[in-house]
């Protein structure tokens, strides 16, 4: 089934998005050469325990950690260790979550540890980050589920190949096993949201008022396939190429949609897709 959600349940997932946003910020400054990905690990959860809330991460079959901390090659659910120590030139995708009342909020995004990054991964975050974007443009009222894929993979599939650099066979992947889905009471619900069109599939849901989704590209630098390791959470592409992850937490209004997680509700970003956000329900 897929949870539509009040005007008031909407803003009690905005309250759980903005301590999102704030591990976010919190998290990016901490991501420095020599940090340990634990290391950032604990500055999430003191973010969490300081907004009194709690995590969604935490204990998620069995997952032993509050954010997920996936470098370089690693797709998602990277683990947090102290053995794994941020050096100068790693890119870093983190995602965290939070539960406030009962709503959860969900976001992930992309950071470069250091300087000197190679353009093809600066660019390979670009890409990511903007199809993100252009999915999210694409959650109006009246378009299906389909229309954010078709946006998502549309906008990927439009940019210059990458350069073959050191990290890149040439070509951007678009993840498959992984992909977006319906948040609220859960912090995994229906609709699953594929990063690209399967006829398979079909149109998917209608877009309505009250549907929140969690929209999260992950591209990488080659392969579109993964597998995962032996501590059964880490998945990492079959050809080693690194990666990129973006999410944001989206919930469709009357009004047009927020984006829960995004400290001004999305309203820059959108805005340069012609697409005018909801007020944001905390004011």
């Amino acid at each position: 089934m897929v949870l539509l959600t009040t005007p008031l349940q909407i803003a009690k997932m905005r309250v759980a998005g903005v301590v999102v946003a704030a591990i976010h910020a919190a998290t990016r400054a901490a991501a420095v050469p020599g940090a340990t990905t634990r290391d950032l690990d604990m500055v999430a959860r003191k973010v969490i325990a300081d907004a009194g809330a709690k995590s969604n991460f935490l204990g998620y079959g069995g997952f032993p950690a509050t954010i997920c901390t996936s470098v370089n090659e690693v797709v998602v659910h990277g683990i947090p260790d102290d053995k794994t120590v941020l050096k100068d030139g790693d890119i870093i995708s983190i995602d965290a979550g939070a539960i406030v009342d009962g709503w959860h909020g969900d976001a992930a995004y992309t950071a470069f540890v250091g300087t000197g990054h190679a353009p093809e991964l600066v660019e390979l975050s670009r890409v990511t980050e903007e199809s993100m974007w252009a999915g999210i443009a694409a959650m109006k009222a009246g378009n299906r589920l389909v229309d954010i894929s078709k946006a998502i993979e549309g906008y990927i599939k439009r940019q210059p190949r990458p350069s073959t650099g050191e990290h890149s066979l040439g070509r951007f992947g678009i993840i498959e096993d992984y992909g977006g889905h319906g948040i609220g009471t859960e912090m995994h619900m229906d609709p699953h949201l594929l990063n690209y069109v399967s006829r398979k599939r079909g149109k998917g849901v209608k877009l309505v008022p009250g549907l929140c989704l969690a929209i999260e590209p992950m591209v990488s630098l080659g392969t579109a396939q993964t597998e995962v390791l032996a501590d059964d959470w880490t998945v990492i592409t079959t050809d080693g190429t690194w990666s990129s992850h973006w999410e944001h937490s989206v919930a469709l209004t009357e009004a047009g949609p927020i984006v829960l997680t995004s400290p001004d509700c999305g309203k820059a970003k959108l805005a340069e897709y012609g697409v005018t956000t909801a007020p944001d329900p905390l004011g």
